[in-house]
């Protein structure tokens, strides 16, 4: 058994824990990924299968377990990969047993719901460690299950947590990580990245072409940074790996949920789960924080009206047209 210092845990065995895990597996790093799901934990066991990620490649140094204690016993670093909406009520149940040597960063692309507070500010209310990070950037995870090179970005106030998370998370040829310390910009930049990437899924849904779809990234670019900076973030991070980078990977694939969502738009499909995937919540939530910040973000607001029904999405083509047409 790998040391605990050498062994990265996983809280979540959706989509992108699951495919972080595999990536790491198959470079040879013991990983232990925690699930509340007995079945799903049971599988990885003895099949070496998820049955939600049946793709992913699971070999012997990923282990799956049920007990948050035997987790946190055997891992020091720690990865939270679970829904936004879940944070607190997983912040809480971690909270009774880790302790503050542990390392705990997130891969959430979202805000936290009801609150619309980073993800990280929800962690330090429930966790007993003051070594907290956010770990984003383009890693799609089909991309990372089939071994296609990905890179991301680790940030945090903590040096430790950076380099830890370097150490322990690049996993060549599939994953390199970089590093910031910019960790307000890095986890806004990766929410609002998720949130435009249904707004290009939308603009592309309805053929607006080439010439506006770049205006569009321009100015999704812009309005970002423009939040982060009211929020204490620093401009030059929402045109790095976790924004501009992630916005570019996310909106030109169709595996990605949000630019789906955001196709299903442009066709007029309009159903309870248009908010349900971590970009539309970013979206709701990130117009929100705009308010509060008393920031202007129009591409931002005109999306949430949709995804919020207050915007019939055929009039989507006339409201981003004029967005991107204004200049600020």
């Amino acid at each position: 058994m790998s040391p605990r210092g050498d062994t990265v845990g996983i809280i979540g065995a959706g989509r992108f824990g699951t495919a972080l895990g595999s990536v790491l597996a198959r470079g040879g790093r013991r990983v232990v990924l925690y699930s509340r799901d007995t079945a799903v934990v049971s599988s990885i066991q003895g099949q070496r299968k998820n049955p939600r990620v049946p793709a992913a490649a699971l070999p012997a140094p990923l282990e799956a377990t049920a007990d948050p204690k035997r987790l946190a016993a055997e891992a020091r670093f720690l990865v939270l990969a679970v829904a936004s909406t879940d944070v607190r009520d997983r912040a809480r149940e971690l909270g009774d047993v880790l302790d503050g040597s542990h390392i705990v960063v997130h891969a959430i692309g979202a805000l936290a719901a009801p609150t619309n507070e980073r993800v990280s500010e929800v962690m330090a209310q429930g966790l007993p460690t003051l070594k907290l990070g956010v770990l984003a950037g383009p890693a799609l995870p089909p991309d990372l299950i089939e071994g296609q090179f990905a890179s991301m970005v680790i940030a945090s106030t903590f040096d430790e947590v950076v380099a830890e998370g370097r150490r322990l998370l690049n996993a060549p040829p599939g994953l390199r990580v970089y590093s910031s310390k910019d960790l307000v910009g890095v986890e806004l930049a990766s929410a609002l990245a998720g949130a435009y990437t249904v707004a290009l899924g939308l603009a592309d849904g309805l053929g607006m072409g080439a010439g506006p779809r770049a205006v569009l990234i321009t100015r999704a670019v812009a309005e970002a940074s423009r939040l982060g900076a009211a929020a204490g973030a620093e401009g030059k991070t929402f045109a790095g790996l976790a924004g501009l980078g992630n916005l570019l990977v996310r909106s030109s694939s169709d595996r990605s949920l949000d630019y789906q969502l955001g196709k299903r738009l442009a066709d007029g499909i309009v159903t309870a789960d248009n908010a349900r995937t971590e970009g539309a919540r970013a979206a709701i939530a990130g117009v929100e924080l705009a308010r509060s910040l008393r920031t202007r973000m129009p591409v931002l607001q005109g999306l949430a009206a949709i995804l919020s029904g207050k915007l019939e999405p055929k009039d989507a083509a006339r409201l981003i047209g004029d967005t991107v047409a204004v200049e600020e």
